[in-house]
């Protein structure tokens, strides 16, 4: 496992700034099926700066297909020798805390995250949000909304690796950032909070402006009373 633990565990504030980027590898799409994670990538976003990272692989406990091998590159020869899917996912929930999350097709991410965390007893508290469907607004003449797609049509450098956990997940990072400087730049939001990004995720495609230009306010914090 690379970590660097310790950084990661203190709760996210409400900006879109500071937050956890995650992807999975998996032996297949459900973990309903009986399906497992294989490799755990994520990238911790502090104030719009890259400043850790997690990556590891593990081991399902089976076999991988050959159509998972290839598609991945992670073979059952790479799993051989990786920790136990339980033990990695335990190091992750440190590193983890209670951030805020991104992921490109969240809902996938977010299903394997909290198979995992239930088989070792925990439970994903996790606010959640999808860079894939904010990009569907915000870049709709992208020819699609892959990530490597998007990449591309943002202009985001990369070094061409694609479908391993950790390059995904800093991809996604910085990709998101992308979108952020695109919001300030193109709708004056110089801090757009999470709660904004997970409104314009849901938002059907002719009302982004609208959203973007009216967003909405923050919740002002309540002062301690004294008694």
């Amino acid at each position: 496992m690379r970590a660097l633990p310790g950084h990661a565990a203190k709760s996210s504030p409400a900006g879109a700034d500071t937050l956890v980027v995650l992807d999975f590898e998996t032996t297949g799409l459900s973990p309903d099926q009986g399906d497992r994670a294989i490799e755990i990538g994520a990238v911790l976003i502090r104030e719009g700066e890259l400043t850790d990272r997690f990556q590891a692989l593990m081991n399902p406990g089976f076999a991988v297909s050959d159509f998972i091998a290839n598609y991945t590159g992670i073979t059952n020869h790479m799993l051989a020798g990786a920790p136990p899917c339980g033990e990695v996912m335990h190091a992750f929930a440190e590193f983890l805390g209670s951030h805020a999350v991104v992921a490109h097709n969240a809902s996938f991410d977010r299903r394997f995250l909290a198979a995992e965390f239930d088989r070792i007893g925990k439970l994903v508290t996790n606010d959640f949000a999808c860079s894939m469907l904010i990009a569907r607004r915000l870049y709709q003449d992208a020819p699609n909304h892959k990530l490597g797609t998007l990449v591309r049509h943002r202009g985001i450098s990369h070094d061409g690796t694609f479908h391993r956990a950790l390059a995904d997940a800093e991809m996604t990072a910085r990709l998101w950032l992308a979108m952020l400087k695109d919001l300030r730049d193109g709708y004056a939001l110089d801090a757009p909070s999470f709660t904004l990004m997970q409104q314009l995720a849901r938002a059907p495609k002719t009302a982004v402006a609208t959203l973007l230009n009216n967003p909405p306010l923050r919740p002002r914090r309540r002062r301690a009373v004294m008694r």
